[in-house]
């Protein structure tokens, strides 16, 4: 499993970056083709995921706070398509059956 204060540090080069750095390897922040949305892929531990920035236009409660301003980045487990965890600001949030918060 993916660790909080790498989720954290992810989120913070993602919206405030042109690249990502997770183990001292180096990935451009990119953004999506539509909605223009930063997005970054990494690995972790032979592990791949997706980060990407919130759609503000969503009707979730993640969109909801996107649009009042908070920076909101989710990340999605790219094997199995899933989202894993999110990030509001510096605090994170996993899903799934081992929610953990910190």
């Amino acid at each position: 499993m993916i660790e909080a204060e790498t989720l954290k540090s992810i989120a913070k080069q993602l919206m405030t970056g042109t690249s990502v750095s997770v183990g001292g390897i180096s990935t451009p922040v990119r953004r999506t083709s539509r909605q223009h949305l930063k997005t970054a892929a990494f690995s972790v531990e032979g592990q791949e995921y997706e980060a990407i920035e919130q759609n503000p236009e969503k009707p979730s409660r993640w969109g909801h706070l996107a649009r009042s301003g908070h920076q909101v980045v989710q990340f999605k487990d790219a094997e199995s398509n899933k989202f894993v965890a999110v990030v509001v600001d510096g605090e994170v949030t996993f899903y799934g059956a081992s929610k953990k918060r910190s």
